[in-house]
């Protein structure tokens, strides 16, 4: 053991309960947010680094952490995301031949709180049972009135806005400017990884930030739309409901991932809700009601679009389905070049099974083109 005496730390959540732990490394610290979990096995940089995550304190539910260090080109973002760590096992050395640091050193480069040694099976359960809710992580063990009183005055994720606090302050580009499809993307949490796959495939992106108008975007004679993924309540973001609506009059090809799915859903009156814990993890099935086919997908999403009311619109149709709960997993407008999906066809981490869609919005642009 690198350390051999670590502060005792606790989980507090907001309905009072409490789960004990210790801190990472020889750390103090205090971090707020509302709990979750993940359950991938892999991939926890890139989970650390996703804007979807702002805010909130992530329980990993693998039980080892840390054992393959990290590396600088396995981020989704320009920082860590997340507002604290919660793990059962943190492992303080790794063994990878192309690893950059450890994830201590990576996490105390980005000031992040962890603690370790959680139950993270009765925590994980507890949050299933309950829903996901506000809570404090602390090596103040002794001050739980104080931190209770702390974390009344954190907000609810329900009704927050978060995609200004993660989108790009200025426009930016990205890929080769001569490839010869040009996209303007709004930002409300992009992962790098969607830009990734959106240049392979011969784009040129502008991304724009969280509250850009389509008049701006259009300014950049794009050939396609794009409303990415990202963290909080999608119903506060009337900036960009307003935009994709504009987008949609337009007759322009548009695709969303998450955030932007829900977000595309709004400027077709159709409601989003919270879900009581979300889906968060690498192996997610979805039914493709179109082909027919499974796939195993990468979620990350705390809020879902209205069901009922998605079957109700004669604009939209369901196009797939989550096999766990049955909520939407992906919509296409039956009269224009627009649909969107609940889940992550990047991956970064996870299964390739839906990397299709990016080849599917190129398809839909090269059709309009002709």
């Amino acid at each position: 053991m690198k350390y051999q005496t670590r502060k005792k730390a606790l989980i507090l959540l907001a309905d009072g309960t409490i789960f004990y732990g210790k801190a990472v490394g020889d750390k103090e610290g205090t971090a707020f947010g509302e709990v979750c979990f993940n359950t991938g096995m892999t991939g926890y940089q890139e989970i650390f680094t996703d804007p979807s995550y702002f805010g909130q304190l992530m329980v990993t539910t693998n039980a080892h952490i840390g054992n393959y260090g990290t590396n600088s080109e396995e981020i989704e973002s320009d920082s860590v995301k997340i507002s604290g760590l919660i793990c059962k096992n943190f492992s303080y050395t790794f063994s990878r031949a192309i690893a950059d640091l450890s994830l201590e050193e990576f996490l105390d480069n980005n000031k992040l709180f962890a603690i370790s040694d959680v139950d993270t099976r009765a925590l994980v359960s507890y949050i299933r049972d309950n829903g996901a809710q506000n809570a404090v992580i602390s090596t103040e063990v002794d001050n739980i009135d104080g931190l209770k009183e702390q974390l009344k005055n954190i907000p609810s994720m329900e009704g927050l806005e978060l995609a200004s606090k993660v989108s790009t302050k200025e426009p930016y580009f990205y890929g080769d400017e001569n490839a010869p499809v040009k996209i303007s993307a709004l930002d409300i949490g992009i992962k790098k990884n969607i830009l990734r796959n959106l240049a392979k495939r011969g784009a040129y992106i502008k991304v724009y930030p969280y509250n850009t108008s389509f008049k701006e975007m259009q300014d950049f004679e794009p050939d396609g739309y794009f409303i990415s993924n990202g963290p909080g309540d999608p119903e506060p973001l009337t900036d960009a409901i307003q935009t994709a609506k504009d987008i949609i009059a337009n007759d322009e090809t548009l695709f969303g991932i998450c955030l932007g799915h829900q977000v595309i859903a709004l400027a077709n009156g159709i409601s989003t809700y919270k879900m009581h814990n979300g889906h968060r993890g690498i192996n997610h099935p979805v039914m493709n009601l179109i082909t027919g086919k499974g796939e195993i997908t990468s979620q990350n999403h705390g809020f879902a679009i209205n069901r009922e009311e998605t079957e109700a619109n004669t604009a939209i149709d369901i196009t797939h389905v989550h096999l766990n709960d049955k909520t939407v997993a992906g919509i296409k407008m039956n009269a224009k070049n627009v649909f969107s999906v609940q889940y992550h066809p990047e991956a970064s981490p996870g299964p390739h099974d839906a990397e299709y869609l990016f080849d599917q919005f190129f398809d839909m642009i090269k059709v309009k083109a002709n």
